[in-house]
């Protein structure tokens, strides 16, 4: 059975370039979330979309669920079903840090929503590349942002606090590596950690 891990951050912490180099390095499945399969890139143009105006937060959340359950069914299962490792850019956390913590949905429905979505197949390992909130805020400028990227800095500030009291109370299943030095060592740390933890 491959072993399932997950890349977690706010905007501009780097975690799609890590992705890339961790699955490269382990020769895992890279997938992401929202927009891992065909009807996810559908359902991922309607979240990110800045000319969708008036999207309820519960609408935004069931939305978000949709395309995860459809990226387990069609990507995560089967792979780990045939014993390759997945390393996935964002995951079920993400919906807990944006739609609970970013939209204040509550955590409990919005959790109870995304592990019926997952069918209880929550990441065996989940890396939390964290850095300064100005450290962000400089990666993004310039950037053409999204439907998310554009929100206020009090959602984005609640959404890395969200995360970030998410790792402290499941150190077990997380790991927190610090993203601001440059991405060579930030790749570096990442795949070390994971091997120390998993053993792969």
């Amino acid at each position: 059975m491959g072993r399932y891990i997950a890349l977690e951050g706010s905007e501009g912490c780097g975690k799609s370039s890590v992705a890339a180099r961790l699955a490269d390095t382990l020769g895992a499945v890279l997938t992401r979330e929202t927009g891992g399969t065909a009807i996810g890139q559908r359902i991922r143009g309607i979240l990110h979309d800045t000319e969708v105006g008036d999207l309820s937060y519960r609408a935004e959340a069931l939305l978000a669920a949709a395309d995860r359950a459809q990226h387990l069914h069609q990507v995560v299962r089967p792979a780990l079903a045939a014993g390759r490792h997945v390393v996935s850019d964002r995951s079920v956390y993400s919906s807990l840090a944006y739609q609970g913590y970013g939209r204040q949905l509550p955590l409990d429905e919005v959790r109870q929503l995304n592990d019926w979505a997952v069918d209880g197949l929550w990441p065996d390992l989940v890396v939390l590349l964290d850095a300064p909130a100005d450290v962000l805020a400089r990666r993004m400028r310039g950037r053409s942002l999204d439907r998310f990227e554009r929100e206020d800095g009090g959602f984005h500030e609640r959404v890395r606090d969200g995360f970030s009291d998410m790792a402290a109370a499941d150190p077990h299943r997380w790991i927190v590596v610090d993203a601001t030095p440059a991405l060579d060592a930030v790749a570096a740390a990442v795949r070390t950690a994971v091997g120390d933890r998993l053993g792969i």
